[in-house]
C-alpha cells in the first residue's frame, strides 16, 4: 500500500474509520506517513492529531482503543477506509460515534458467528463440536437442523419463553452449520428472499 501524502501541504490524508462488525462509522481522523506506519505496527488506529501537533492512539488515556482489523486505499491514493473492532465509544464525549450514533447492527453478529463457524470448519480441531459435525457430513447435520426444528416446534406451543428462545438459537445455529456445508451464506439467503420482492 503507497499512500499519497503530497496532495496536502501538511502531508495529512484523511483516514475514516468504520466498526469491521457493524459497519457503522465511528469516526473521522487524518494520517501522516507516520501514523499508518505505526497504525499497521501496533495493530492500533493512530492519527496524526492537529491540535496537539503530534501522534496520537486513540484511546491512549481512554483505553477505548480502535483494534485493527483492514486498510484500504481510496482509487487516488489520498484518503483512507479503516476497519477496526473499537473498544468502548469513540468519541471523547462518550458516545459510539463522533456523530452521536449507537454503534449497533444485532444482525451484524450473525456474519461474526459465520465467520467463527467457517474458522472452526477449517481448523478441523478434535475437540470442536462444530467440526465434528463437519466430519460427520451433510447427513449428519442436516439431522440436527430437523432436531432442532422439531423441539422449537413443541416450545412453540408452550408458554416457556426461555426455552423456545434457546431451541430457536440452537435451530439457527445449525441451520448457519448447514448454509455452509451447502456452500452457502445467509447472504445468499437474504438475496433469494429481495428476489421475491416483487
Amino acid at each position: 500500500m503507497k499512500a499519497d501524502f503530497s496532495k496536502t501541504p501538511d502531508q495529512l490524508i484523511p483516514a475514516i474509520v468504520q466498526d469491521a462488525i457493524t459497519n457503522k462509522v465511528l469516526m473521522l481522523g487524518y494520517m501522516n506517513e507516520e501514523a499508518l506506519e505505526v497504525t499497521q505496527k501496533l495493530q492500533k488506529v493512530t492519527f496524526f492529531s492537529r491540535s496537539k501537533q503530534r501522534l496520537w492512539t486513540k484511546g491512549e488515556e481512554s483505553g477505548n482503543f480502535l483494534n485493527l482489523v483492514s486498510i484500504h486505499l481510496d482509487c487516488d491514493q489520498d484518503s483512507l477506509l479503516i476497519y477496526a473492532k473499537p473498544e468502548g465509544p469513540t468519541c471523547h464525549k462518550g458516545t459510539d460515534t463522533c456523530w452521536g450514533e449507537s454503534n449497533t447492527a444485532p444482525l451484524a453478529f450473525l456474519e461474526e458467528l459465520e465467520a467463527t463457524i467457517a474458522q472452526r470448519k477449517a481448523a478441523n480441531a478434535p475437540n470442536s463440536y462444530v467440526a465434528s459435525l463437519f466430519r460427520e457430513g451433510i447427513n449428519k447435520i442436516a439431522q440436527k437442523v430437523g432436531e432442532e426444528a422439531i423441539e422449537t416446534v413443541i416450545e412453540a406451543k408452550d408458554d416457556q419463553e426461555d426455552l423456545f428462545l434457546n431451541e430457536s438459537a440452537d435451530l439457527l445455529f445449525h441451520y448457519l452449520i448447514l448454509l455452509q456445508a451447502k456452500g452457502f451464506t445467509l447472504a445468499d439467503i437474504v438475496k433469494t428472499l429481495a428476489a421475491r420482492k416483487g
